[in-house]
């Protein structure tokens, strides 16, 4: 009986590392362009703004207006852009239903424990104690170990904003009870470009970004052990950011989509750092040179991953030199929390996610802040150049990145913008060729504090809550009311049911079906969340 009972409890804590996972593949459409008759084969990648981007096969991101597609592709990216919102809204209460699953096994496998020890100590004769007692510690180091990883942390967003704060204006922050939010440019205040090899510039150029508004950049305030870790490779998170630096500039896979070290293959600035297909500068690498140049102290993150943990140089938290890290290219600190640390040789910040994360068909982690591509050209390495100089231009309208090629100077891409217009110069020894492109208008990163947005969302109330017929909105100041670019409702599905463009004390609501709702205010620097009863 007692030989029955240990092995049922040794095998139950090893089920507490058991798991299994599946990842989607790429996947291709052939989609038709109504309006111009022509198809265009590719993977849907977005949809914003109006507009549906596909990666085509060569890699390049096309953007098509929506309603210049077939119904079929219409209704298409509705079904995938609605599966979508609802994943990202699901996350944190995903994360947070597995929390406590994890917690009801942890407390059965504990009540067993303490019964098996009742047992043994009142059943079993004393000198077979000391046989049994070390099979016991190993249970319970097994059971500790085991869940230790699957544990929910919580982060004190006021650390968080400690990280970002040296680098206002050129961030902006706000937070609630799940995210942190990072509003920011995309853009450094460093040196952009000068460094890639003579095979590794693509021909693209620093345009700063919009990661403004609901476009921020999103990192988990509880995050969640996962059962198993998510690498960092060749295959997963080929796309998009993997986490943000203090500075506002995103952070890539350092794996490029072609499945290269974009580091060792020369690709990267002297900052570790280039531009995408969107003319968007992005890391690859941890950006350690913010220690480097005293832009922040060596006991604070140099940056924050996806998945809610920080990033720390070759200094741990509390001031020591780093210790050994474990496979994930991180550890437990003294502190009792998980972080990563970065380092000047692969994989650089993080081989594998050890927090839960979610990846999309495309190899993406969702939610994503998106970049604005303004170029449609499919431009590619251009050998032999090597980028002396990119500097922001007289009128501090953009940029004039120079450069020679084989040797030769003369060379330059000088590049310009008035409100959606982007006027590009490419300049040879032989003449200059104009282009102009239709793109985004430039927008200021919000001002507002992180303290001030708080107790602002803590003095806005709706009411009645539930309701019926009309609701309320008390913003708490009457001077805010003129900061309000709009209100929406969405149901729990993501669905958008009410929308107004400006501030309204009172809102018709009795075309809304009973059941729960979110209501978004808008600010000019904030989102503002709140719950709503419909009954």
């Amino acid at each position: 009986m007692k030989k029955i009972i240990l092995l049922s409890w040794i095998l139950f804590s090893l089920s507490g590392v058991a798991h299994t996972i599946n990842f989607d593949q790429r996947l291709d459409r052939h989609w038709f362009v109504q309006q111009e008759n022509r198809y265009v084969d590719g993977t849907f990648s977005m949809f914003k703004n109006g507009n549906v981007y596909i990666e085509d096969q060569n890699n390049r991101l096309v953007a098509i207006p929506i309603n210049s597609l077939s119904t079929a592709d219409k209704k298409y990216v509705l079904v995938r852009e609605k599966s979508i919102i609802a994943l990202n809204s699901n996350t944190a209460r995903v994360a947070t239903a597995s929390s406590t699953s994890t917690l009801i096994k942890f407390g059965s496998i504990l009540l067993i424990l303490l019964l098996t020890s009742g047992y043994v100590f009142t059943k079993v004769a004393h000198q077979k104690r000391r046989y049994l007692l070390p099979i016991l510690s190993f249970g319970v180091l097994l059971t500790l170990y085991s869940f230790s990883k699957k544990m929910l942390t919580t982060t004190d967003p006021n650390f968080v904003n400690s990280v970002f704060t040296p680098f206002i204006p050129n961030v902006a922050t706000s937070w609630d009870n799940n995210y942190f939010y990072v509003e920011s440019k995309g853009v450094p205040n460093h040196e952009m470009m000068v460094g890639i090899s003579n095979h590794g510039w693509q021909q693209q150029v620093p345009i700063p970004q919009c990661y403004i508004g609901s476009n921020h950049w999103s990192i988990p305030l509880n995050p969640v052990f996962a059962a198993t870790p998510i690498p960092i490779d060749n295959v997963h998170f080929t796309r998009g950011a993997i986490g943000i630096a203090a500075n506002g500039v995103p952070i890539f896979n350092y794996h490029t989509n072609t499945g290269v070290d974009s580091f060792v293959d020369g690709q990267l600035d002297n900052f570790g750092g280039h531009c995408g297909r969107g003319d968007d500068y992005h890391y690859h690498i941890a950006p350690l040179h913010l220690y480097t140049f005293g832009q922040t102290t060596t006991n604070l993150p140099c940056a924050f991953s996806f998945d809610g943990f920080a990033v720390y140089g070759n200094v741990e938290p509390d001031g020591s030199p780093m210790t050994a890290l474990d496979a994930n290219h991180g550890h437990t600190g003294s502190d009792g929390i998980y972080h990563y640390h970065g380092t000047a040789t692969a994989p650089y910040m993080i081989a594998n996610f050890v927090g839960q994360v979610t990846e999309d068909a495309t190899h993406q982690l969702i939610p994503q802040a998106a970049a604005h591509p303004v170029r449609n050209e499919n431009w590619t390495p251009l050998n032999g150049a090597l980028i002396t100089n990119c500097a922001v231009n007289g009128t501090n309208n953009g940029y004039n990145l120079s450069y020679t090629l084989n040797g030769n100077s003369g060379y330059s891409t000088n590049f310009s913008w008035t409100g959606t217009t982007y006027t590009f110069n490419y300049v040879t020894p032989t003449g200059i060729t104009s282009t102009n492109y239709n793109g985004f208008a430039q927008c200021t990163v919000p001002n507002l504090a992180a303290a001030d947005f708080i107790a602002i969302e803590k003095n806005i109330s709706i009411y009645p809550n539930p309701s019926t017929d009309f609701l309320n909105i008390n913003l708490g100041n009457r001077n805010l009311e003129n900061e309000v670019q709009q209100i929406a409702i969405y149901d729990m599905k993501g669905n958008l049911t009410l929308k107004a463009m400006k501030f309204s004390p009172t809102i018709d609501i009795k075309s809304l079906a009973a059941g729960n709702y979110l209501v978004k205010i808008q600010f000019n620097n904030s989102l503002v969340t709140k719950k709503l009863m419909v009954k």
